[in-house]
């Protein structure tokens, strides 16, 4: 390795050119955790919000369904690649990361998330947002609810593209799920 070679390496964090983007980034992460009024925000609120958004429309209209499917087809072609690398590798875990690692969309949703072989775990992402919002008369839907019509029916699609097959447990007693490969 040649000296220009290893200084990239040594001591370097993979910011180098973005600092302004990392420090925006870090602002951001501040004031949404600084923001508690009306109530103390989570760092994938946005996300959530947009999901609950989503899914309260889809229910209302009687879509639920239809939003699902559309939601898993979009997901098609990236799921469909991961699909591919587990057929040529055999390593099934691979499924578990797609879901839940790999995207942004997916790690930013799911904050705590536990990761095991064979098995995610992680607290329902909807209730602090849905505590809330119900009391305001911005969505009617239970926790159980968006597990039963958004998270389990999406999660059963993208795993069937995968070409696995997983468990998905109900929210339990912690306010946690767990995804289990069958």
């Amino acid at each position: 390795m040649s000296a220009v070679d290893s200084s990239k390496s040594v001591g370097s964090s993979g910011f180098e050119g973005r600092e302004a983007m990392l420090g925006q980034a870090v602002a951001l992460a501040i004031r949404t955790l600084k923001d508690a009024m009306p109530y103390q925000h989570e760092m994938n609120d946005a996300l959530v919000k947009m999901h609950l958004n989503s899914v309260q429309f889809a229910k209302n209209k009687g879509l639920s369904q239809q939003y699902v499917a559309h939601d898993v087809e979009t997901m098609r072609a990236s799921l469909e690649w991961a699909r591919d690398e587990i057929a040529l590798s055999g390593n099934r875990e691979l499924a578990l990361a797609a879901m839940f690692e790999q995207a942004a969309p997916q790690y930013q949703l799911f904050l705590d998330l536990e990761v095991e072989p064979g098995r995610r775990r992680f607290t329902f992402p909807y209730s602090h947002v849905l505590a809330v919002a119900r009391r305001i008369g911005q969505f009617d839907m239970s926790d159980e609810e968006v597990h039963d019509i958004w998270l389990k029916p999406r999660l059963l699609g993208y795993a069937a593209i995968l070409g696995v097959t997983v468990d998905i447990s109900a929210i339990d007693t912690d306010n946690k799920v767990t995804v289990t490969l069958v």
